[in-house]
């Protein structure tokens, strides 16, 4: 497969998880959303780490293979990935953490740096802090006209952070118990 083919699947790896991003929110917004999102039981756990490691697997696919060099900022956003894919590759193995106290902020944190590089890549006469050497206004994938790599990275902490809300295991308690216990 060619890096081209690879840059499109990886594109519509992320089209699809904004999908599942968006289809998760409206469930939560509802009772029987919500209600149907218990009944999946670890299943969002299992496929935020399906997209984690997914996402590092990309990312290494691209420096190593493809040989695109990192820039100051995706080195950012592979801080917050990287450990998010092996605290939930733990979680799904042994479940019972707290794994919300630790994927929330990790996955706040990579989609605050992927928003600013991706506007960056947007709108690059704003200049940057980057290294001289790798600049962080160049699109190394450009796909659809507006898939870039930072967007993919958006994409994939959004997805994440939004699966561990869904798996009910937030600040240490079973919110699928705590619903059932108000009658929600």
């Amino acid at each position: 497969m060619s890096v081209d083919q690879s840059a499109t699947f990886l594109t519509l790896l992320a089209m699809v998880a904004t999908g599942i991003t968006v289809a998760t929110c409206v469930a939560l917004a509802t009772d029987s959303g919500r209600t149907r999102l218990a009944l999946l039981g670890d299943a969002p756990l299992r496929l935020a780490f399906a997209v984690a490691a997914t996402s590092v697997a990309g990312s290494l696919y691209f420096s190593e293979v493809a040989g695109f060099t990192p820039c100051e900022l995706c080195w950012y956003q592979r801080i917050a990935m990287y450990p998010l894919a092996a605290i939930l590759a733990v979680e799904v193995v042994r479940p019972g953490g707290n794994v919300a106290r630790f994927v929330l902020p990790l996955s706040i944190g990579g989609a605050a740096v992927s928003i600013y590089h991706y506007q960056l890549q947007l709108f690059p006469d704003q200049g940057s802090s980057c290294d001289p050497g790798t600049s962080c206004v160049f699109m190394w994938v450009d796909k659809f006209g507006f898939f870039s790599i930072p967007l993919m990275a958006l994409v994939g902490f959004a997805t994440v952070a939004t699966l561990v809300v869904a798996s009910g295991k937030q600040g240490g308690v079973d919110r699928t118990a705590a619903d059932q216990e108000v009658g929600r």
